[in-house]
């Protein structure tokens, strides 16, 4: 399998080295598409420096900061123009730890999207502060629940794509950032067809710099959310479950997901 890791980067210049060489070194076979928004910190020329030594690197400079979705927007075509098969999305502060590389390589036998999930039987999230936490998971209740379909964390942002899936979808007539972009893409995997697995994963803090999350992104999450709702009748009928047994009601009806 020809493989890519779509890596966002902007002001990771603390990071990138270590990160890459840490990937590199459990799987040499992988490709990675870095895709810096101009970073001030120099987080570009760094990944310059490597891809001129490492023809596993490839860089794609954006002249400006324009948002997370549309930086793996960017990075999906490039990785396809390449002749990837499976494309992976990452974090490049360490919140992702590699060691799960390989449970989305073995899972992705099984399924076309798999879905790093924090909130797959239990919680599993370290560093974070208990609000932030509390928000996460009602914001995923909130989507799981409109949407209609049996995913535990809508907004998790590492995961895995057969390129079936991105070659299906009309990645020119996305908008959504941020959450919002990974609530829009698990919703069109499903929509085209497509097999969606969760893995459990342990979610760390970022190790250096800070997380920020703005009104506008949990708006547009909100917003983009209630663009893929279900049919209000299925919306009404899947909330009656909150009060019967769920896991009954997911297994007769979602065949797709994976315990």
């Amino acid at each position: 399998m020809n493989t890519f890791i779509v890596m966002p980067t902007y002001n990771e210049a603390t990071n990138l080295e270590r990160l890459l060489s840490n990937i590199l070194q459990r799987h040499p076979e992988f490709k990675i598409l870095i895709v810096d928004d101009n970073s001030p910190d120099g987080t570009g020329a760094i990944a310059d420096r490597i891809a001129k030594a490492d023809s596993r690197i490839h860089v794609i400079h954006r002249p400006k900061k324009a948002g997370l979705g549309t930086a793996y927007v960017r990075g999906f075509k490039e990785a396809l123009a390449r002749g990837a098969d499976l494309i992976f999305e990452m974090d490049a502060d360490f919140s992702h730890d590699v060691k799960y590389l390989e449970h989305f390589i073995e899972a992705s036998k099984k399924a076309d999207l798999v879905i790093g999930s924090r909130y797959l039987n239990g919680v599993r999230v370290e560093g974070w502060r208990f609000r932030r936490l509390l928000l996460s998971k009602f914001a995923n209740i909130y989507v799981s629940y409109i949407v209609v379909k049996p995913v535990w964390d809508f907004t998790a942002g590492f995961r895995c794509y057969r390129k079936d899936v991105l070659q299906s979808i009309d990645l020119d007539s996305i908008r959504s950032d941020g959450y919002a972009f990974q609530i829009e893409m698990t919703y069109l995997t499903f929509k085209h067809g497509f097999k969606v697995m969760e893995i459990p994963i342990t979610f760390k803090e970022r190790e250096h710099g800070y997380s920020k999350i703005s009104r506008r992104v949990i708006w547009e999450a909100f917003w983009v959310t209630l663009k893929c709702r279900a049919p209000l009748l299925e919306i009404i009928r899947h909330l009656s479950f909150l009060f019967k047994d769920y896991n009954e009601f997911v297994s007769k009806n979602y065949i797709n997901v994976v315990k």
